[in-house]
């Protein structure tokens, strides 16, 4: 059956998170870009208070500091849907509540890497990837940090923070806003684990 029934005709969270942990990455990913976004939509306001999410979902404990750890999306975007978030554990030990990270994409020429700094949300068990702040450091690979307001970025990343809610071990989803409010903007991400990186 496809997971996205498990959404769309009877929502079972219970069941769909499940599933998703039971199967593995490959599979994780290609279900989760079956889901477009009425599904997402759906699914984010369902996933409040269900599965708490943190930092160790995008970064798991053991991982060494400024060590990439990728994860996978799907928005809601008419074009352009299928990027990463990438993410790292800074250098100082003592900062446990924060990660940094940015958006591998296609068009990052246009619209710049996207930084963000991801940390614990107002609301209890979510996560903030937060645009309207900048990392200080970064893995080396990692292109060079500038701001959201520069290029097209400004129309993109500038301002904004993604609220993230758990959905199981590996998938959480996300929805976008600024000081406007809500936008209608959503997206999935699916955490590969570091040793299954390419």
């Amino acid at each position: 059956m496809e997971l996205k029934n498990l959404i769309e005709t009877h929502l079972d969270l219970p069941r769909l998170s499940k599933d998703l942990d039971e199967i593995g990455h490959a599979a994780r990913v290609w279900a989760t870009r079956h889901w477009e976004r009425d599904t997402q939509a759906r699914l984010w306001e369902a996933a409040k208070g269900f599965r708490p999410v943190t930092l160790d979902d995008y970064v798991p404990p053991g991982v060494a500091s400024l060590t990439e750890v990728i994860t996978w999306g799907m928005n809601t975007l008419p074009v352009h849907n299928h990027f990463q978030k990438r993410f790292a554990r800074p250098s100082d030990p003592e900062v446990k509540d924060r990660l940094v990270g940015y958006n591998h994409q296609s068009l990052s020429g246009l619209t710049g890497p996207g930084y963000y700094v991801a940390h614990p949300a107002a609301d209890e068990g979510e996560v903030d990837i937060d645009y309207t702040m900048a990392p200080t450091e970064k893995p080396a690979a990692w292109p060079t940090i500038v701001p959201n307001s520069s290029r097209l970025g400004v129309l993109i990343y500038h301002g904004m923070v993604d609220v993230m809610r758990g959905v199981s071990s590996h998938v959480s989803i996300g929805r976008a806003r600024k000081k406007s409010g809500w936008l209608d903007a959503w997206f999935i991400l699916v955490r590969e684990d570091p040793a299954q990186a390419s």
